[in-house]
């Protein structure tokens, strides 16, 4: 029993201090970034990173689940025969939940990743500490760039993403229901209204704060070379998925349950 309870605290004091952790490296970045100067070109090739070479993986898994929620959803329309339905429930699932969550996992899991590996490598390599010998600041030099390209392109790549799976739910309702295309295209835009737009991307700046925060805190806490990158690397996007999903859970209810 002591033993047991022994590794309940431990856990516990651990979980405390990583979000202690995050709290600080947060607050550091506000900080900072509002500090002169503000290197645009490294902010630029971040969000290059994040933004633009993310866009193919994004697409092609933002039209598959437009296809496939089209799809799953006239198996049951059809037996209704409701089929003109699908496009609310199509628009409604991707702009409100699918779009926001399924690119901020794609994100998290491919550039997460990529800076968790980058500053953790940096870290092991002690090219860290030779900046702070050089007296700049490695949260200003390698935290704020990535924190705003994430936080601002993870809202931009979600509109893509809403659109591209609104796309395929149309080409399926269009070529092979036989819904008219127009009356689609006004039955999505009737579904749809400025809220649930907004309350996605509110939700996708959360997001990114966590990618960014949970990969920037993972690699400059990476220790034990090689092993020790690849740790930190899994850790990161295991982190990052629990959170966006925990975060999501908690917008949802306060968007449209607390107050609707």
């Amino acid at each position: 029993m002591v033993t047991l309870i022994r590794g309940i605290g431990s856990r516990v004091v651990y979980y405390i201090d990583y979000v202690g952790a995050i709290g600080k490296l947060f607050f550091n970045s506000l900080y900072w970034t509002f500090v002169p100067p503000l290197k645009r070109e490294r902010i630029l090739v971040q969000a290059r990173n994040i933004g633009l070479e993310s866009l193919p993986i994004v697409s092609l898994v933002a039209f598959f689940i437009g296809v496939i929620l089209a799809l799953q959803t006239a198996y049951q329309m059809q037996k209704l025969s409701s089929e003109i339905y699908i496009a609310n429930i199509v628009a409604l699932s991707i702009v409100r939940e699918l779009g926001p969550v399924i690119t901020s996992l794609i994100v998290a899991g491919r550039c997460g990743a990529a800076v968790t590996a980058e500053l953790g490598t940096m870290k092991v390599t002690e090219q860290i500490d030779a900046l702070e010998t050089l007296a700049t600041n490695p949260v200003k030099y390698l935290v704020v760039p990535r924190f705003l390209a994430f936080t601002f392109m993870l809202p931009v790549l979600t509109i893509y993403a809403n659109l591209i799976g609104i796309l395929g739910g149309y080409l399926i309702c269009v070529y092979r229901l036989g819904i008219r295309s127009s009356m689609y295209v006004q039955l999505t835009f009737d579904a749809l209204s400025i809220k649930d737009l907004a309350t996605g991307l509110i939700k996708t700046l959360v997001f990114g704060m966590i990618i960014a925060m949970v990969g920037c805190l993972e690699g400059m806490r990476t220790e034990g070379g090689a092993e020790g990158v690849g740790k930190a690397t899994t850790l990161s996007v295991v982190t990052s998925f629990i959170l966006i999903l925990a975060a999501d859970c908690v917008f949802t209810a306060i968007f449209y349950f607390i107050f609707p």
